[in-house]
């Protein structure tokens, strides 16, 4: 008969190869891609695919989710949802979805904390400016010119009830294009999170949110691109953990004319494009619409004005200003641990 010791030790030889044959089916987590196009630019999806989702048809149902925040939100799109409200001439209420209500809502609200920097009725001169659906003006928009526009803008004029919104001017024109690209991101992150996906990060044209970590186990790192048309080069690289992030730059969206260089952000206090030295900013939000919509309005502002905003509203937020000697980087203390 075998002793206790020989037959202990036939077991462990027994149980190693069944230990080892395990180990080999089963895989390691590895990063799944779905890419594409929306919205005039690009997205990217990186995630950990470990419930084995067909990601073909998931890439089908993401893509089914983008289309229709464009035909809700777009105005590229002359059918769409926004370019009818837009169309309708009249103060008498105008139906519309859930979805744009909502987004048109946010930047209400952002509008109104920002002293109306943030003013999504700014349509008329982003489009008198050359930068909208119009072609580039041949001429620089005169003062009078401006002013006239200026005086059909103002959120003042947009009002918002709960199926429908209405225009207290009836040529009032609304372009959610500061914002929508944001809200495209939660609308796609939320859908991973139905489909039970815990570890991803969805980019769309630069504005992303994030959850979980990397196939590896390590964080998901961004890099803030150094605020300069030429080339791509990194400013900054940070982990943002479960947040979204924002990043409003006038320096790849402009034209020159007389030697004299027109950003596509447009202040609406002014109606001019905006000539300080803030170049860049970044917000760090749970929501990529509210983080979205931040990040232009903080441009807009400038660099001291901006910080300041931001401190008294204890927002994560990086800024970036172009210098004599080069660029300089502003945080706040909120922004810090995100700092790699």
């Amino acid at each position: 008969m075998l002793g206790n010791s020989l037959k202990h030790r036939l077991v462990q030889l027994c149980i190693w190869p069944l230990v080892l044959l395990l180990a080999a089916c089963t895989q390691a987590p590895v990063e799944s891609v779905l890419h594409g196009r929306t919205m005039g630019t690009t997205y990217n999806i990186k995630f950990v695919n470990s419930t084995g989702l067909d990601e073909e048809q998931l890439k089908q149902q993401i893509d089914r989710k983008l289309e229709r925040v464009n035909a809700l939100m777009s105005t590229y799109d002359p059918q769409s949802e926004l370019s009818q409200f837009n169309q309708w001439q009249s103060t008498e209420p105008f139906s519309l979805s859930d979805e744009t209500l909502l987004v048109m809502r946010e930047a209400k609200r952002l509008g109104e904390l920002s002293g109306g920097l943030l003013d999504v009725t700014v349509g008329p001169l982003v489009n008198l400016w050359g930068f909208g659906p119009k072609a580039r003006p041949e001429k620089i928009p005169s003062p009078q010119q401006i002013e006239a526009v200026r005086a059909a803008i103002g959120l003042d004029k947009l009002v918002l009830d709960t199926n429908s919104a209405r225009k207290l001017q009836p040529d009032l024109y609304v372009d959610l294009s500061t914002i929508a690209k944001g809200y495209g991101v939660d609308v796609v992150a939320d859908f991973m999170q139905e489909q039970g996906v815990e570890h991803y990060l969805v980019e769309i044209g630069g504005e992303m949110r994030l959850k979980g970590v990397k196939a590896s186990g390590q964080s998901w790192r961004v890099a803030i691109e150094k605020p300069i048309s030429t080339e791509r080069a990194v400013q900054q690289i940070i982990s943002v953990g479960d947040n979204a992030l924002a990043t409003s730059g006038d320096y790849r969206n402009y034209y020159e004319q007389d030697g004299v260089r027109y950003s596509h952000l447009i202040d609406p206090s002014t109606g001019y494009p905006i000539q300080h030295n803030l170049v860049s900013v970044t917000v760090v939000h749970p929501s990529s619409m509210t983080a979205d919509g931040l990040a232009t309005a903080l441009n807009i502002m400038g660099a001291e004005r901006g910080l300041a905003f931001a401190e008294k509203h204890n927002l994560a937020v990086m800024l970036i200003t172009r210098e004599k000697d080069g660029f300089k980087g502003y945080n706040t203390a909120e922004f810090e641990p995100y700092l790699q």
